[in-house]
C-alpha cells in the first residue's frame, strides 16, 4: 500500500472545520482561530472542542499555527486535500461566459493577438497572472509573402501562413531595394512555395537560389536570401508564450515582500521555467493544480499555478492558466480556467 493510501483521513467534523477555515483564510489571508471557527462553522461546538479538531488537523499536516497568533492556517497538504475533496466549484455565471466568448472570438489577425488577448482575460477575471502558450501548428504553411520598402535600408516582410494568420517582420539590408527589385522577389516566392510548410521552404530556398544564380539579378538573389532568416523566425517563434497581470501579484501580502517579488518576476522572465510548468499539462487530462512546491521550483513555494490544455481536432496545441498565491479562491479560478480553454478551442477550431 502506498503511502498516500495509508495518510489519515479527517472525521466528517474535521472536513467541515477544514474547508470552513481554508474558505475564511483565501477571503481574509490571516490566521482562524477557534472563535471565529465556531461562529462560521454552523456547528454547536465550544471553541475548546474546534481546538481539539484543530490538534488533530495539525497533526494530520493539514493546517498549521504560524508563531504569531493562535490561529491556524491551511498548509499545502491542506490545500491538496480542499481541492481533491472539499470544494464545491462555481463554474462562471451566463454573463461571464458570453464576455470571454465575445473577446475571443472578436476576430484577431492571428494566433499571437488571440494569445494576447486570452491571457490578459485570464489576469482580469482572476485578478491574477494569466499565462497561454503559442498554439503549436503541426506546420506552419506560407500562404504569400509580400515585400514593402521602409526608409533606412529596412523592408517589411508580410507573411500570410496556415489559413490566414498574418505574420509581420523587419529586415535590415544591407542596401536600399526598390519597390520593384522587392516585387519581383516576392513573385518569385510565391510562385514556386505558396502551399509549402515553411520548414520545406527554409530548406529548398537557398539551394534553389544557388541553381537560378544565373539566371537571377545580384537584387532580387539577395533579398530572397536575406528573407529566408524571416522564415526562420516565422517557423520557429521566440513569443513561446504570453503572460499578463504579473503584478495583481502585488495585492497578495504574502507575495508582496520585495524578495519574493523579485524572485517572482525573474521566473516569469525565465522562458524555460514556465516552459516546463506548462509541458507538463499538456498531456493532462483537464485541469491540473500544482500547489506550492508541487510545481518543483522553490520560486513558487507560496503559489499555486493552475492549467488547462486545449486542442484542435484531438491535437494538443497549447495549455493556459494562472498563476497566484496557494490562497487563491479555487472553486472560481479552476472553472474559468477550464471554461476559457474549452472556448479557446473552440474560437480555434472555427477559424476564429
Amino acid at each position: 500500500m502506498s503511502a498516500e493510501a495509508t495518510k489519515p483521513i479527517p472525521s466528517d467534523r474535521g472536513q467541515h472545520l477544514l474547508r470552513v477555515l481554508i474558505q475564511r483564510y483565501i477571503r481574509e489571508g490571516q490566521p482562524v482561530g477557534s472563535r471565529t471557527l465556531s461562529k462560521d462553522s454552523g456547528l454547536a461546538l465550544s471553541p475548546a472542542t474546534i481546538r481539539n479538531v484543530m490538534s488533530d488537523l495539525e497533526e494530520m499536516g493539514l493546517v498549521s499555527a504560524p508563531h504569531t497568533s493562535a490561529g491556524r492556517i491551511p498548509t499545502p497538504q491542506g490545500y491538496r486535500f480542499f481541492v481533491d475533496t472539499l470544494v464545491h466549484y462555481r463554474q462562471p455565471g451566463d454573463r461571464d461566459i458570453k464576455k470571454i466568448q465575445r473577446q475571443i472570438t472578436s476576430g484577431f489577425d492571428n494566433q499571437g493577438a488571440l494569445v494576447t488577448a486570452v491571457s490578459s482575460l485570464l489576469s482580469e477575471f482572476t485578478r491574477m497572472a494569466g499565462v497561454v502558450s503559442v498554439p503549436k501548428a503541426s506546420q506552419v504553411t506560407l500562404r504569400q509573402i509580400e515585400f514593402l520598402p521602409l526608409a533606412e535600408n529596412r523592408v517589411l516582410v508580410i507573411l500570410v501562413t496556415n489559413d490566414r494568420e498574418v505574420q509581420n517582420r523587419i529586415l535590415h539590408t544591407d542596401r536600399e531595394y526598390s519597390a520593384s527589385e522587392l516585387q519581383q522577389a516576392q513573385n518569385f516566392i510565391n510562385e514556386h512555395y505558396a502551399g509549402t510548410d515553411l520548414e520545406s521552404v527554409r530548406g529548398r530556398l537557398l539551394e534553389d537560389l544557388d541553381n537560378t544564380r544565373n539566371s537571377m539579378n545580384q537584387a532580387m538573389h539577395d533579398i530572397i536570401a536575406v528573407a529566408h532568416s524571416a522564415m526562420d523566425s516565422a517557423a520557429h517563434p521566440d513569443d513561446e508564450y504570453v503572460v499578463a497581470g504579473e503584478t495583481n501579484l502585488m495585492a497578495f501580502a504574502e507575495l508582496s515582500d520585495v524578495d519574493t517579488l523579485r524572485r517572482l518576476f525573474e521566473a516569469f522572465s525565465r522562458k524555460r521555467l514556465i516552459l516546463d510548468l506548462l509541458d507538463r499539462s499538456i498531456s493532462a487530462d483537464g485541469v491540473q493544480i500544482f500547489i506550492g512546491e508541487e510545481s518543483g521550483y522553490d520560486i513558487f513555494d507560496d503559489c499555486s499555478v493552475v492549467t488547462a490544455p486545449y486542442h484542435v481536432d484531438e491535437d494538443t496545441i497549447g495549455v493556459l492558466g494562472v498563476i497566484g498565491p496557494t490562497r487563491m479562491a479555487y472553486d472560481r479560478v479552476v472553472p474559468i480556467v477550464d471554461v476559457t480553454a474549452r472556448l479557446l478551442e473552440s474560437a480555434l477550431s472555427h477559424g476564429n
